[in-house]
């Protein structure tokens, strides 16, 4: 007795509307409109009359045979997916023959086994034509070592639709051509990128200024030096204005610093708020462009708080967003040795991270979960050039593994040292803080010295397992 229109209504509460984002594996979601028009001819006419409304998708897997069951209904968007069949005794056939309705899929996620025929799928002649509805591309090798090289010709060198990219441990030199026909792109996530993927810093630069409407980018490399060595090669001088990409929001590297460098030096994000970068371990970081890009970012430059936490194979120093107004910077360098550790993260915080010198609050952490395997020569002039940069900081928090490795460091800022590091300094927050011992006693050194120049600074004890917003204290 309901009219149309309130059917259409209903169906489209029941279809929902995040049915766009819904993964491969969301099977029932994706195709669930057929059971709606399973249940009688109004409401199958209802339905596929209103293909856009309900946002209608099919779903093809290894186990789709595409061949016999395409044609039962209108020629609707296809999104075709084998992630959860990656090993080489599932069949291709009915991928491919999936793949052969270009003019139809809209998105493709394939996991590929480059040691098994999966891995001859991207080279495959249904992939090497025009992809015109394509809005999503996931690719992903699973193998230790990445897998054939997919051609320049790949989906025909244009996909004119596309929105999200998404390449693990894929090399796909052809990737800059497609990018000139899709710009459009909102999110470009390239992973594990292998030697033999390998895209000169200044030529990927020149591809991602045409991005407009990027909102989301990821460079993970998976080795430290990318084919050819950046430092073997001539520096290409930086253009005398950047592209600007006026909606990225979020960067995140993974590399060799002299690649980001280049990156950032034709490139500006007003609006970015959010930014993780990973460095390999180097002798020397020199981040002068990484510098001028947070400082032109008001809402990365001046957080409230800042934590340096060490793990067994890297040192991570983290401003986490206090509010909506402040965003995410995160830098981490990949080292197990604790004075290579001490000494890269000096380097980055003196030379890359302007938010240092204005940050009030400083968390010193270890990871909980795994134990770090700490040096016993550690120089203790390497925790005073670490803590050196942070001219403005006044409260500092220090967790129960890292207060015996830092006591003695600032045991020795007394005479004319005293305010030469942490100048201030008012409060020292201490994990596990017992109320005698050697501990306590060379803390009470350092803060006897303070006393006698009027810059008093306070010791207490720190819950860091409480769950008050304030860190009870």
């Amino acid at each position: 007795m309901l009219p149309n229109d309130v059917l259409l209504e209903i169906f489209d509460f029941y279809v929902g509307e995040d049915v766009d984002d819904l993964g491969p594996s969301d099977k029932r979601r994706i195709e669930g409109w057929i059971t709606l028009a399973h249940v009688g001819r109004r409401w199958r006419s209802v339905v596929l009359q209103s293909p856009h409304r309900l946002r209608l998708r099919l779903l093809c897997t290894p186990e789709t045979p595409a061949r016999d069951t395409l044609d039962i209904w209108p020629p609707l968007p296809l999104i075709v997916c084998n992630s959860a069949y990656g090993s080489s005794g599932v069949d291709t056939s009915n991928i491919i023959a999936a793949l052969e309705h270009n003019d139809r899929v809209c998105h493709i996620d394939l996991y590929i086994s480059s040691s098994s025929e999966w891995g001859h799928v991207p080279n495959s002649p249904a992939m090497q034509k025009p992809f015109p509805e394509l809005t999503d591309l996931w690719l992903e090798v699973n193998d230790d070592e990445p897998g054939p090289i997919v051609p320049d010709s790949f989906l025909g060198g244009t996909a004119p639709r596309l929105r999200l990219v998404i390449l693990d441990n894929v090399p796909f030199l052809g990737l800059l051509k497609l990018l000139l026909s899709a710009t459009h792109i909102v999110k470009l996530h390239l992973f594990f990128i292998p030697r033999s993927g390998y895209i000169p810093p200044e030529v990927m630069a020149t591809s991602l200024s045409a991005l407009t409407s990027l909102e989301s980018l990821c460079l993970h490399f998976r080795h430290p030096r990318p084919r050819p060595a950046l430092e073997t090669r001539r520096p290409h001088p930086p253009p005398l204005t950047r592209s600007i990409l006026p909606n990225l929001t979020g960067i995140s590297f993974k590399g060799a610093c002299e690649y980001l460098e280049e990156i950032l030096a034709r490139i500006d994000a007003p609006r970015l708020n959010k930014m993780q970068v990973t460095f390999f371990n180097q002798i020397i970081f020199d981040l002068p462009q990484l510098f001028q890009f947070i400082s032109r970012r008001p809402m990365l430059r001046a957080p409230e708080k800042g934590h340096i936490t060490f793990y067994p194979d890297a040192i991570d120093v983290t401003f986490p967003p206090q509010t909506s107004d402040h965003g995410a910077l995160s830098v981490q360098i990949l080292c197990t040795a604790s004075d290579w550790q001490l000494s890269s993260v000096e380097q980055v915080c003196t030379l890359s991270l302007p938010p240092v010198s204005t940050l009030e609050d400083l968390y010193i952490l270890e990871d909980q979960a795994l134990p770090l395997h700490w040096q016993d020569d550690v120089e203790h002039t390497l925790w005073l050039e670490l803590l050196h940069p942070f001219d403005a900081l006044k409260n500092l928090y220090l967790c129960k593994k890292s207060v015996p490795r830092i006591a003695p460091a600032l045991q020795e800022l007394v005479g004319g040292r005293t305010i030469e590091v942490l100048p201030t300094l008012e409060n020292i927050f201490l994990e596990g803080l017992q109320p005698s011992g050697p501990l306590q006693k060379g803390i009470e050194k350092f803060v006897a010295a303070r006393q006698l120049t009027n810059r008093p600074v306070t010791v207490s004890h720190w819950d860091r397992d409480s769950k008050s917003e304030s860190d009870r204290l």
